[in-house]
This record gives structure tokens, C-alpha cells and sequence, in this order.
């Protein structure tokens, strides 16, 4: 969790992934068409990935990816961005 909590510090908004998820990357694109440049961190090709994604799901990520913060708050995943860029 505190590794979470200090790669979400770093940058406004922060999505985690998987190269190989197509929901991940619909909304990493759907973010950055709203002019934002997110920082993606892809947890498959990272050492550390594993254990990232456990803590997403013990924060209530589920599934646990694509994981969406915004100033260091959890927005959610694809479900809840899609939901919010429906209702605007």
C-alpha cells in the first residue's frame, strides 16, 4: 500500500495497467483525450507488479486493473471512469 500511496504522489493523475488488457488501454486513451497526460504504470512488465496488484484489490479494485487516481485519490477502474464520462 505505501508503495501505491508514494507512485501516486508523484504525478496528477496515475493509471495502473497490463500492456495486454484492452480495457486498460480504452481508458488510458479515453483519459488522455480529455488532454491529460497520465503516467501508466504497466504492473506485467514490472518486478514489483504482482505485489502492486495485490494491494489494488485489498484497496477495493476489482478487477484490479485498469486502476484510476487523480491527485492522489482512487477514482476507480473501468467501470466507474466509463460510468463518469457518460454522466459528464
Amino acid at each position: 500500500m505505501d508503495t501505491i500511496t508514494s507512485m501516486v504522489a508523484e504525478k496528477p493523475v496515475v493509471i495502473f495497467s497490463k500492456s495486454t488488457c484492452c480495457l486498460c488501454h480504452s481508458v488510458t486513451s479515453l483519459i488522455r483525450n480529455f488532454g491529460a497526460n497520465p503516467t501508466v504504470h504497466e504492473l506485467d512488465t514490472m518486478a514489483e507488479g504482482q505485489q502492486i496488484e495485490e494491494a489494488l484489490l485489498q484497496m477495493g479494485c476489482r478487477p484490479s486493473v485498469p486502476a484510476v487516481f487523480i491527485g492522489q485519490q482512487f477514482i476507480g477502474g473501468s467501470k466507474k471512469i466509463m460510468s463518469l464520462h457518460v454522466r459528464n
